[in-house]
């Protein structure tokens, strides 16, 4: 049967609106301008926000906790007003889905920003967040999505298609091939990652990847078939405008992404890595389309598509979940996936840090794999523009033989030339009981201070061995590493959160810390070398005390005193060093590198005990011997490490040997000198090291510690042991006897820090290989009282272990030093919390010790 024709016959056939003239530039233009202006304020933000983080971490002063959080918002804010309008007032499509993307990266930002406020010590608990959030990020976004694709329902049926344009087929490259050519491009990221990198904890790293996962799904959301389609120039698209255009709008969103994803630090490589990514990804949304031959095409008008048609008639087809356009969507999460998998599961955020830059540590290499990523990334972007926008696509076969290789190259090189294996945090725990050492017999000199070392250690190894047969047996049961200690009642655990949380309920436990493990690199560091010439005599610092007219005048130069040097190591091999090495096979321990010789690469610890027991006018006591242990191999610690060396230095033991039954009491080194402190950062809270102090006072071993370098805030001295009241604290001066800015100070509560003052600006001392450099710091002026104190158990042999007389003589006879100041208002409580008793005088100390 006949029907009425749609229009009545003589009347012309309705024809779409044309657009008069050229179309406007200046939504272009302001679609540039904001684009740069995002650029510029997430890059500041982030690189600002993380050194406010190191400035903090340097000055040793509590975490900004809301620093994080306020940073993102701020960002936020200033990124996302200008997205906001791209995204409502421009009648461009292009532009519009260009601010939209932007708003929503924006706003993701912020939500995972946020989660930055979660300490770093705690990394899983911030990567199970970061999973967390992301995925319901994305499942907002996909929800979003579909309600935008939706037509409502008083929206006119939409029209049959045209006729398919009359054009020659082109090979295309089909979904999977583009999914795996994404996946191609997130493997070529990863990889320099799996060189330089190493992995954390099982659990670290499982949530690491699921996190990564999360993240790639979100960005899916965030680049889906709509804001690739709206973002087409020409119809049918031409590739090289459509990836310049897609690839520029998607690197913007991709970077607001990358700057909320990982730990303070851990995000500055992907801010490299993932915007050149986004040309690579436009390449594939092209490729990812059917063929020419088999889409249907609108006719284009004369001046081209009609500003806004695209957002009046709704997405293109197949911009919605499931169609062609959406087919990239799967390689986007490939890509970015495993793009932002290796900063978060092969490296530790805290290493990230300039307390490691000084060297070729973590620092170096994150920017090694960092700038190798950013040429992967332009090689990606270039390589798919030309391979999929011109001539013969790669077809399934090619992709996923590219994809196969690459993932190979990724095992062989995580097998061979990185780092295999987990390397995550341990636990510390430790015990509620704590021996009791009331009542060791006081006794003084060689014998009698040998007797009070045995007996202390003879009660230490007792308590540990009865309060820990429980625990111990219990982890042998579960297969759970362990290391037990016994000067401080406590054993290291390997193990994460769970194993935290079950060892935290144990009723022998009184808390369980983190025990950071700084992660291995892909090569040695380095050797840290002096270029100075050796002095031709005493040196300004060692003038300044008097020592030398201690050797000349009075004929002591340390011999018959052993000190102990807990620090990066010592190069026995030092001139100035060698001959005093006390030698045997119990003088040397090195719990980082397992070495069987003294040897240092840092070069820190054979500075500090060359300006103790150094010859050739560097040292105070060059007639002293020395024995050694590393607890700082790479600038990072933690409670385990230093508690190894000071455990060593009460009873020390041979290579290999069981420190609770080989242990040498009276081996024991009478002094000991740490340049160390053991913040937060490391694992130690502030009483965690008190039972080892007070245990090695009480064996009358003479523990000199440094204040610090976080000067010159009042109440700086913090980080075990220098608040210890039986650690005697060092602070520094310079050549006019005033205390440095960088020297730490009071007060501390109980007690009244820094005891002394000592040179620490500008010492000459050793340096591994043979050399000598000048360094500064209260790490430099600690080992030289340590060797006046050496000097005076020299001078008296009766005075060894007499620990409360050796202090009241160093404060007797220390000599006015100049306070300074921070403001005029910021005294510290008085000159006592800044110079101490004053400044040590090596003379009149040796012959007040004689007296």
């Amino acid at each position: 049967m006949e029907v009425d024709p749609p229009f009545p016959a003589g009347q012309p056939v309705p024809q779409p609106p044309v657009a008069s003239g050229r179309p406007s530039p200046w939504p272009v233009v302001a679609a540039v301008l904001t684009g740069c202006w995002t650029v510029g304020v997430v890059v500041v933000g982030q690189t600002g926000g993380w050194l406010a983080d190191q400035v903090v971490l340097a000055s040793g002063l509590d975490r900004v906790v809301w620093l994080w959080p306020a940073t993102v918002l701020f960002t936020v804010l200033l990124v996302g007003a200008p997205a906001l309008t791209l995204a409502l007032l421009p009648r461009s499509a292009a532009v519009r889905a260009a601010g939209r993307a932007w708003l929503a990266a924006a706003l993701v930002l912020g939500a995972l920003g946020l989660l930055r406020a979660i300490p770093p010590v705690h990394h899983e608990a911030y990567l199970a967040a970061l999973a967390a959030t992301a995925g319901l990020a994305a499942l907002v976004l996909r929800m979003l999505g579909r309600r935008t694709a939706a037509a409502p329902p008083w929206a006119p049926a939409a029209a049959p298609p045209a006729p398919a344009a009359t054009m020659p087929a082109t090979p295309g490259t089909s979904a999977p091939a583009a999914t795996l050519l994404g996946a191609a491009g997130g493997l070529a990221l990863l990889l320099p990652w799996v060189w330089v990198g190493a992995l954390g904890g099982l659990l670290e790293t499982v949530l690491a990847g699921v996190a990564a996962t999360a993240v790639g799904v979100l960005a899916g959301e965030l680049l889906d078939g709509a804001f690739w389609s709206r973002l087409a120039v020409g119809e049918p698209p031409r590739p090289a405008p459509s990836v310049l255009v897609g690839g520029l709008a998607a690197g913007v969103a991709l970077l607001l992404l990358a700057a909320g994803v990982g730990q303070s630090g851990a995000q500055l490589p992907l801010l490299l890595t993932l915007p050149p990514a986004g040309f690579a990804l436009a390449a594939l949304h092209l490729a990812a389309r059917p063929p020419a031959a088999t889409r249907h095409h609108r006719p284009a008008s004369p001046v081209g598509p009609t500003p806004g048609a695209v957002d009046r008639a709704g997405p293109t087809p197949g911009a919605a979940a499931g169609g062609p356009e959406a087919a990239v969507r799967p390689a986007v999460r490939w890509l970015v996936g495993l793009g932002v998998l290796g900063p978060l599961a092969l490296t530790d955020p805290e290493e990230i840090t300039l307390v490691l830059a000084g060297t070729r540590d973590v620092p170096f290499w994150v920017a090694a794999a960092a700038g190798a990523g950013l040429a992967v990334a332009a090689v990606l972007a270039v390589a798919y523009g030309v391979l999929l926008t011109r001539g013969r696509r790669p077809s399934r076969r090619v992709a996923g033989v590219t994809t196969g290789v690459l993932l190979v190259a990724v095992g062989v090189v995580a097998v061979g030339a990185g780092q295999p294996g987990l390397h995550g945090e341990r636990l510390f725990v430790v015990l509620r009981e704590q021996a009791d050492l009331a009542g060791v017999p006081a006794t003084t000199g060689r014998a009698g201070r040998d007797a009070r070392v045995g007996e202390v250690h003879r009660r230490l190894v007792a308590t540990a061995e009865r309060t820990q047969a429980d625990l111990r047996r219990d982890l042998r049961r579960l297969r759970l590493d362990h290391t037990p200690y016994y000067l401080v009642n406590a054993v290291e655990v390997e193990g994460g959160p769970l194993v935290r949380a079950w060892l935290s309920r144990r009723p022998e436990v009184a808390r369980v810390l983190v025990s950071q493990r700084v992660r291995p690199l892909p090569a040695p560091a380095g050797r840290s070398r002096g270029t100075a010439p050796a002095p031709a005599g005493p040196e300004w610092n060692v003038r300044m005390l008097g020592a030398d007219r201690v050797w000349s005048q009075l004929g002591v130069d340390g011999s018959g005193i052993v000190l102990g040097s807990s620090d990066s190591g010592v190069d026995g091999g030092h001139p100035a060093l060698a001959g005093g090495f006390r030698g045997g096979d119990d003088s040397w321990h090195d719990p980082w590198n397992g070495t069987r010789a003294p040897t240092d690469e840092g070069g820190h610890g054979t500075h500090t005990a060359g300006s103790a027991v150094g010859r050739g006018g560097i040292g105070v006591a060059p007639g002293a011997r020395w024995v050694g242990c590393v607890n700082l191999d790479r600038n990072l610690g933690n409670p385990a490490y230093y508690l190894d060396c000071l455990q060593f230095m009460l009873a020390p033991f041979p290579p290999g040997g069981d420190p609770f039954t080989d242990g040498r009491p009276a081996r024991a080194p009478d002094v000991l000198t740490n340049s160390w402190g053991c913040p937060s950062i490391e694992g130690c809270d502030p009483g965690v090291l008190r039972p080892a102090t007070a245990a090695l006072d009480a064996a009358g071993i003479l523990v000199v510690a440094a204040a610090g370098n976080t000067g010159p805030y009042c109440g700086s001295i913090d980080d075990p042991p220098a608040p210890y009241a039986d650690v005697l604290t060092v602070g520094a001066v310079d050549r006019q006897r005033k205390v440095t800015l960088f020297s730490s100070r009071g007060p501390v509560p109980g007690a009244a820090k820094p005891d002394l003052v000592a040179p620490g600006d500008e010492v000459l001392s050793a340096m591994p290989g043979g050399g000598y450099a000048t360094l500064s710091g209260t790490s430099m002026a600690t080992p030289q009282v340590a060797g006046v104190v050496a000097l005076m158990w020299s001078a008296n042999p009766a005075l060894v272990g007499d620990l409360p007389r050796t202090r009241q003589i160093l404060r007797d006879t220390a000599t006015p030093a100049v306070a300074t100041y921070a403001s005029a208002t910021q005294t510290c409580g008085g000159d006592r919390n800044i110079t101490g008793a004053g400044l040590v005088d090596a003379y009149a100390a040796v012959r007040a010790a004689r007296g």
